[in-house]
């Protein structure tokens, strides 16, 4: 005679078996899916962002694109060469420097990552102002790619050539744009903003045209990101016989202006800013008539402390992918 316990036990084995084939067929379907469909379209938790730097233009940039380059919660779409060619510590081509710093960047993290050529120079005082290049040409593919209520992340450390080029080339992509940027500077208790400093200064119409322009701006300006200083002794104690440390500090030794004790490492807090919102804080401002009269995001603070631990912590347990 079958008891009703005996039932009971029997039939909670069966549900347990069936419970163990379902659960083995998932796997071997998810398996399946990643391995037909690739794993970076089937695990879209990460966040999309396309970089655009002057990377040669001062030791910063590197700092910062590295820090990005290796972050596991972020997807880099590519990493755009910027011009800096107004200034007096440029180079004859400054965007190829750039782009080169870019790629040799990328070989000693051990990374695949597309780059682009952007402009030669800062966008045109007459006629057609756009910069045509393979960067804002990128930037137009991405920001076209985004769906309905979407926008591309895009982070530009110097100046704006590419970014309001493309813009300028296709305006309809501008409400498709989420623009994060190290540049100007702001007088939060008199509401006054400044253009006078080197982002700025490498492209006036680039910024001109975006602060005009529906691109929803994110924007750190210089008066709160010198809060980001690196001491080279500190520095160099907590990076020296790490591959991608050794080559950050091969890099401010044989900068045009090497030798420096300490160091502004500006564009590491835009980075963070993004990476980390919680280490920075954020607020709304209205420009004036003359600077768009519209509504920018302003970054009035950033924990610099947290962000200088969090760079050396990840440099040194960085390990290039096999």
């Amino acid at each position: 005679m079958v008891t009703v316990e005996t039932r009971s036990i029997f039939l909670n084995s069966v549900q347990n078996q069936r419970k163990m084939k379902n659960t083995r067929l998932l796997r071997l379907t998810v398996l399946f899916l990643m391995l037909h469909f690739g794993t970076q379209n089937w695990a879209q938790s990460k966040t999309t962002v396309l970089l655009d730097a002057d990377t040669a233009n001062e030791v910063d940039d590197l700092f910062a694109l590295s820090r990005i380059l290796m972050d596991s919660s972020v997807s880099v779409l590519a990493l755009n060469a910027a011009q800096w060619q107004n200034s007096h510590w440029s180079t004859p081509k400054s965007m190829e420097d750039s782009h080169r710093l870019n790629q040799m960047l990328l070989g000693t993290m051990g990374l695949s990552v597309k780059t682009n050529r952007g402009a030669m120079a800062r966008m045109y005082d007459w006629g057609n102002r756009a910069q045509y290049s393979a960067a804002a040409n990128e930037i137009i593919d991405q920001a076209n790619r985004m769906k309905d209520g979407e926008r591309l992340n895009l982070i530009a450390l110097g100046a704006l050539t590419n970014v309001a080029s493309a813009v300028f080339m296709e305006p309809e992509i501008a409400e498709k744009i989420r623009l994060y940027w190290l540049g100007s500077s702001y007088d939060f208790e008199k509401g006054v903003l400044g253009r006078n400093d080197f982002n700025c200064a490498m492209d006036q119409y680039a910024l001109t045209h975006l602060l005009f322009s529906e691109v929803e701006m994110h924007v750190i300006p210089v008066n709160v990101a010198s809060k980001m200083t690196f001491d080279y002794d500190t520095t160099k104690a907590r990076l020296k016989g790490q591959k991608l440390g050794d080559f950050l500090l091969k890099i401010w030794d044989d900068h045009v202006d090497g030798g420096r004790a300490v160091r502004t490492i500006w564009d590491l807090a835009i980075i963070d800013a993004f990476l980390h919102p919680e280490w920075a804080t954020e607020t709304i401002i209205m420009t004036s008539k003359d600077n768009g009269g519209r509504e920018i995001f302003y970054y009035k603070d950033i924990d610099a402390d947290n962000m200088l631990e969090d760079f050396f912590d990840k440099i040194n347990a960085y390990k290039a992918p096999k």
